[in-house]
């Protein structure tokens, strides 16, 4: 028997490391001289670089960027042993590095995220990888694409900083002295939302709560996010209300398509790709994979859904251990997952089952592996 373990991490208790520890453990004790390997997973996300890096191999680089309101903020990405770099906007620009009063989507910028991507540049990556999720900025991408060279100009040629507030008063996209190295790079966003850029579902009016914003606020930064996406029409001849996933990061997705190029990828795809999953897959007998609640969600994009698929597409099968089951978990029984496994065994309050969460994954692992061997016994 060869096991293959890629589990997302639950978050605030157990690691995809851990997790695989722990069915190691089980797996042996049921399965006695069974192989058993592991690869960290993440979909995109909050930990998707140190999960590849850790899967993949390769080296952080640290960096000195601007935050999301102008503050030093030391930034990593990651480097892999093929020269590719993985990197993580909020790592440079998401809505943590913010204390609650300071959350302002008129006064954020992604600045700080242009300059990772420069010193990617720099340093010779040709291929950057980029998960947009979790931004403090409604910036429609000003600020990432000025700290690369682009200058946004109002009606008087004077330029702008590149925050939300800004947005208003675009009148010219100068890109002429956008960085010569973008044009020999592939750029995949690791993007999961399809929110167009401007309307009821696009950048402001979806996040922009979240990030601070008034009611009278986000109807300021609609108009401003109407007036770039009339600018970026009029110039480039594209309008991205019409593109899934322009809206996402406060339109940093618009700004990485247009200027930059790039094309939108699922995160999970993306980083089961970067961690080569598929060439993990050979001579496995059954994956093991899971996440922290398992509901209607997981099939959207998340870590079980994109193990499970590719495991269906190799004709291998695929089970997951999960803390919890919500609403609409079952779904993921058509993505490859045969069978789910919760840790929780009796009723208990949530701080217990996150305080017991090693002693309840082990059972749980243990109860899963027992049922498959079960299973193999079955006179048919």
């Amino acid at each position: 028997m060869k096991f293959l373990f890629a589990s997302d991490s639950f978050k605030g208790t157990l690691s995809s490391r851990r997790t695989a520890e722990l069915l190691t453990q089980a797996a042996g004790e049921i399965f006695p001289g069974c192989q058993c390997s592991f690869t960290e997973v993440a979909d995109g996300g909050e930990g998707t670089t140190a999960a590849v890096l850790s899967a993949a191999g390769g080296e952080e680089r640290h960096v000195d960027v601007q935050g999301p309101r102008g503050e030093s903020v030391r930034a990593f990405y990651g480097i892999l042993p093929d020269g590719r770099a993985i990197m993580e906007m909020a790592a440079a620009s998401g809505l943590p590095l913010l204390p609650a009063d300071q959350r302002d989507p008129e006064q954020t910028s992604s600045y700080g995220t242009g300059e990772m991507i420069a010193d990617a540049l720099a340093h010779g990556c040709r291929d950057i990888s980029i998960a947009i999720g979790g931004s403090a900025t409604n910036d429609g991408g000003m600020g990432c694409m000025r700290a690369l060279g682009i200058r946004f100009l109002d009606k008087q040629g004077r330029e702008l900083s590149g925050s939300g507030a800004d947005l208003i008063h675009v009148d010219h996209i100068d890109v002429s002295g956008l960085d010569p190295a973008v044009r020999e790079t592939v750029f995949t966003v690791m993007c999961d939302v399809t929110n167009p850029l401007c309307g009821e579902t696009g950048a402001t009016l979806t996040f922009g709560k979240q990030k601070g914003g008034s009611p009278q606020m986000l109807a300021g930064l609609e108009k401003g996010m109407q007036n770039y996406r009339d600018v970026i029409i009029r110039q480039f001849g594209i309008n991205m209300d019409e593109v899934p996933g322009a809206g996402a990061a406060g339109g940093l997705g618009a700004a990485l398509m247009v200027f930059l190029g790039g094309k939108l990828k699922s995160g999970i795809e993306t980083v089961l790709d970067l961690v080569d999953f598929d060439r993990k897959l050979e001579g496995v007998s059954l994956v093991v994979t899971g996440e922290g609640a398992a509901d209607w969600q997981s099939v959207f994009g998340k870590v079980m859904q994109g193990v499970g698929m590719r495991c269906m597409k190799h004709g291998i099968p695929a089970v997951a251990i999960t803390g919890s089951m919500g609403k609409g978990a079952e779904d993921i029984f058509g993505c490859g997952i045969h069978s789910i496994i919760t840790t929780v065994n009796q009723i208990m309050p949530l701080d217990e089952a996150l305080e017991r969460a090693e002693e309840l994954y082990l059972s749980a692992a243990r109860r899963m592996f027992r049922m498959i061997r079960a299973g193999m016994e079955i006179k048919k």
